[in-house]
Formats: C-alpha cells, sequence, structure tokens
C-alpha cells in the first residue's frame, strides 16, 4: 500500500453502510487482519451481480458457501448448482475445530455452528434430489433454437414445427414429441399440411433431429418431461423468515456442458416471464449461483451468449441477482462481465504465458486502487480475495484485500443417506417425483399414421383383389370357345332346276316355243 494516504481510513468508510448488508471478510493490511474494518456487500446490491473468481484449492466454494449462508439468514431465497458436490454440508451446522476457531478469533468472528433450510434438487432425476424437468413446449421454438445452435432458417423452421402443433393441439411434453411431429410433416401424409406456408425441408429437419440427439446424449431426454417443475418454488422462506437454500446436484457436468446451458436457459427464462417487474429493492427476492461457469460458456454460439447477457442485463429488475463461480474472469465473456458489480477474486496464478495474459487482463479491469494487483493477486492466501463491489449507491468500493470470514455449515459433504431421507420427506419430492406420461403428440400422431397405414393396406389389398378378379374373367374368357352370332348374307347355291329356270336363255326359248305353238294352234305360223 502506498503510504500518501490513509488507505485503510479509506477502505472502512468505503465499506461502511446504513442499509441491510452481508459480512464477506476483514481488511487485511501489512499481511495482517483489521477486523474492525469490514467488508461488506449490500443485500440492494445483490441484484447486480457478481462474480467470484480464483485457482482451484483457493477458497472460492467456500466463499459461494459464506455468502450462500448470509443470504439464506437476511430472507432471501438461494439456488446453487452443485457441481461436485462440496456444497451439500450447508444443510447441517459446521463442526468446531482448534484450526477454525484460531482463524475465526483473528479475524474477529463470532463463529457459531449453524445450518441452513435446504432443498436437493436433480436434473431430470440424475442424482440425488427432487427431480427438475420441464417440457419441450414451456422452452419454444427460439429459446431452443438458441441451445441448439440453429441458423435463422432453421429456427424459422422449428417455429413453423411449433406453430402445428400448438394449432393441431398436440403437446410437445419431450423430445419424441417434438421428433414426432417434425416426421410427420415430412412425410407424405404431412407434406399437404404445412404446404401452405413452404412446408420443411428434409435436410432442415435432418439437421435438427441430429443436434437433438446430441443434446438427447448428454441427458435432455431425462430433462424433458413431465410433472414440470414451476420455478416460483424456488423463491420460499421457512417459518423463521430464512430463505429456501436449493442446491442442484450435476454429477459429471464436464461430459454434458450442454446440459447444464439448457436447464439455465430455461430456468433464467421461465423466472423472467413469470416474475413481476419489481425494479431495485432493498432486498431481492433469489439469488443464483452458477459454480464452474467455464463449462456454461465454452463451445457456447453467438446466439446463446446474446441470450444469457440479455437476460442477466434484464433480470435484474425483477429482483434476481446472478453470481458466476469460476477460474479466471476471462473465462466469462465480455458483454456478460461488464454486467457483474461486485468482484470476488481469489489467487490467480501465472505460470504459463496464457496464465499471464489472463492475469494482465483481470488487473486491467479493476479500479484505481492502491495495490499492485499484479503482485497481489498472486500473493493471496487460502481464503484471501481481492473484493470490490457496489455501494447502495451503485458506485464502485474501494478495492481491498479481505480475509473470508468462515462458513457457519459444515464444509464436509452431507452423508449420502441423510440427503437420501431429506429428500424422500421432501414435500417437492412429493409434487415433483413422479413421472407422468400423458397422451401427447407422440402417441397422438403415432396413432394416426397408424391408422393411416392401416387403411392404406386395406386399400391396396383391394385394389389388389380387383386387379386379381379381373384377370381371372380375362383368362376363363379366353378359355371358352368362341360361337359366332352374326347372319351370313351370301345367297345359299343353286340347285339345278332353279339355274335353268334362272337362266334367260331358258326362258327365250319358252317363248319362241310357245310363240310358234300358238300361231300354229291359230293358223298365224309360217308356212
Amino acid at each position: 500500500m502506498a503510504a500518501s494516504t490513509d488507505p485503510i481510513a479509506e477502505i472502512t468508510a468505503g465499506y461502511t453502510f446504513t442499509t441491510p448488508s452481508i459480512d464477506l471478510g476483514v481488511l487485511i493490511a501489512d499481511g495482517a487482519p483489521v477486523p474492525a474494518t469490514r467488508i461488506r456487500l449490500s443485500l440492494s446490491m445483490l441484484n447486480r451481480h457478481g462474480l467470484v473468481a480464483g485457482a482451484t484449492g483457493t477458497g472460492k466454494t467456500r466463499t459461494l458457501q459464506l455468502m450462500a449462508e448470509q443470504i439464506s439468514r437476511a430472507g432471501v431465497s438461494v439456488f446453487a448448482a452443485d457441481i461436485k458436490g462440496d456444497l451439500s454440508g450447508i444443510a447441517i451446522p459446521g463442526t468446531s475445530s482448534e484450526k477454525l476457531l484460531t482463524r475465526t478469533q483473528a479475524i474477529g468472528q463470532d463463529w457459531k455452528p449453524e445450518g441452513c433450510p435446504t432443498e436437493f434438487y436433480s436434473l431430470g432425476g440424475q442424482g440425488t434430489g427432487v427431480p427438475i424437468r420441464a417440457t419441450v413446449s414451456s422452452f419454444g421454438p427460439i429459446l431452443l433454437s438458441k441451445v441448439l445452435g440453429l441458423n435463422e432458417t432453421q429456427e424459422s423452421s422449428l417455429g413453423l414445427v411449433f406453430h402445428f402443433a400448438d394449432t393441431q393441439g398436440l403437446p410437445l411434453l419431450d423430445i419424441a414429441d417434438l421428433k414426432q411431429v417434425m416426421m410427420y410433416l415430412t412425410s407424405d401424409e404431412g407434406k399437404p399440411v404445412l404446404k401452405e406456408l413452404g412446408g420443411l425441408s428434409s435436410a432442415t429437419v435432418g439437421v435438427i433431429l441430429r443436434s437433438l440427439v446430441t443434446l438427447e446424449t448428454q441427458g435432455a431426454g431425462d430433462f424433458f418431461g413431465e410433472t414440470e417443475f414451476d420455478t416460483r418454488d424456488l423463491i420460499r422462506t421457512t417459518a423463521d423468515g430464512h430463505g429456501v437454500i436449493s442446491l442442484m446436484e450435476l454429477p459429471n457436468l464436464q461430459d454434458r456442458p450442454a446440459i447444464f446451458s439448457t436447464f439455465l436457459m430455461w430456468l433464467l427464462a421461465d423466472l423472467f416471464h413469470d416474475l413481476p417487474e419489481i425494479g431495485d429493492v432493498d432486498v431481492p427476492k433469489l439469488v443464483f449461483f452458477f459454480d464452474e461457469a467455464h463449462l456454461l460458456f465454452d463451445g457456447a454460439s453467438k446466439a446463446f451468449l446474446d441470450a444469457i447477457a440479455q437476460t442477466v442485463r434484464l433480470i435484474r429488475s425483477k429482483g434476481v441477482g446472478i453470481f458466476f463461480v469460476t477460474q479466471s474472469p476471462t473465462d466469462v465473456p465480455d458483454d456478460v462481465l461488464a454486467q457483474l458489480g461486485s468482484r470476488v477474486q481469489h489467487q490467480l496464478r501465472a505460470h504459463t504465458p496464457k496464465d499471464a495474459k489472463a492475469l494482465k487482463a483481470t488487473v486491467e479491469t479493476y479500479p484505481t486502487s492502491h495495490y499492485d494487483l499484479t503482485e497481489t493477486l498472486q500473493s493471496l492466501g487460502i481464503g484471501e480475495a481481492i473484493v470490490t463491489v457496489l455501494n447502495p449507491n451503485g458506485a464502485p468500493t474501494p478495492v481491498a484485500w479481505t480475509r473470508m470470514l468462515a462458513p457457519l455449515a459444515s464444509m464436509s459433504q452431507l452423508d449420502p443417506t441423510s440427503m437420501t431421507q431429506g429428500v424422500a420427506a421432501s414435500a417437492m419430492q412429493a409434487k415433483y417425483g413422479p413421472v407422468v406420461n400423458r397422451d401427447s403428440a407422440y402417441e397422438m400422431l403415432t396413432r394416426k399414421l397408424e391408422a393411416g397405414r392401416a387403411q392404406a393396406e386395406q386399400e391396396a389389398q383391394a385394389a389388389q383383389q380387383a386387379k386379381e378378379q379381373a384377370q381371372a374373367e380375362r383368362e376363363a374368357q379366353r378359355s371358352t370357345p368362341r360361337t359366332s352370332t352374326r347372319t351370313s348374307t351370301r345367297p345359299a347355291p343353286k340347285s339345278g332346276v332353279e339355274k335353268v329356270l334362272s337362266s334367260p336363255t331358258f326362258w327365250n326359248q319358252v317363248i319362241r316355243v310357245g310363240g310358234q305353238v300358238a300361231r300354229t294352234f291359230w293358223g298365224t305360223a309360217r308356212r
């Protein structure tokens, strides 16, 4: 620290608030804690979002737990993505130890073990917890397109599929429903239905189906379906006024980051849609903590990143705060990072050129301070951090080297048996545990296609029978001898008498002889 000013007084004044606040820790000056200078974060600034960052093993998960505990005790609901299961102990009181008490006494913390009201959730039932599911219809074509990374043409085609399903009363509950509708609309029976609207390209449908299959391989098949979770159930308080902490278990997330992105997008979008506008408030309704945030952004499409940035920017007016927990600030896209008002930065390491570049970029984002942050950020001990937040007026507080307070709940994982028993006894499990498989687009269109196939088979069979019958009749006609029914117009041959009588010569002779006889009889004959 520089000696030209009194930095301790400056920092003390900068973190002295009259509004309700949570305590993060105490100031470190010249390597020693200053218990009288508490580093705080006003509850009214929680919905301006924040970042907790630091290298592996520097204490950022315990900082997340510390903040979640205090926010809960202030009557605010908390949701945290528990990637590694390290937060499950927050449900039970912590265990005292000599090392723990030595640390807490040095910073003036009156440590008393206390657990927090906790609800355990799992994504579609994968893991221990109340299953969280959502229907395909609740996603809608725009959000689903962003998750799948579709282009504009593919997005419009997906919108056409949703429009058809809505107008025809075909519920889209799971991925099987969506697939069946697309297959129907590209079949011979379904193509005429959308002809007036342009129809669906088989190539476009193929791209969408392949994207859906990829999403399914990461567990989306378990996430999409019913009973659909009502996100408003995340905002609950106990009878004594404590906010309920909802922990989402996400095992093996590193192998399936797309499902994490899918879930997050739906969760924030659904809350944004359902919650009323309340503007700036003294106490928020809900605070999110997303651990291992780099998994959320790695490989994400531009459309997805734009949607996250927009949601983070707008959801604060709904009384919702979001904190991203990751190893380095550079893990978070700039458009999102710019929306995060509070920063708790644990130790950064610069062992590689990439690390050094990230360290330099991090230092440049801090307000001017009395510290050489390039050196200080590499010198922080476990459980220490460089902190700057927004004061109740929305201005940045002085940068403060802080020793964080210790959580009051257990920092060990909860016993699996206790967790399973707690989930089984939960009212949320009774509400969302049952899997519902009601009649939807898949079943309806399957019956329609089967009926069409059956009718086509009947018609084909009838046509074949008619063809066979006609062939049989033709063969029968060819095998029967023909009898002529025509009357001959040729006269029958004349007999000898008829020939004589019809001869002119005969009649000339008759006349001549007859004439002579007559003349003789009448005496006129020649002599």
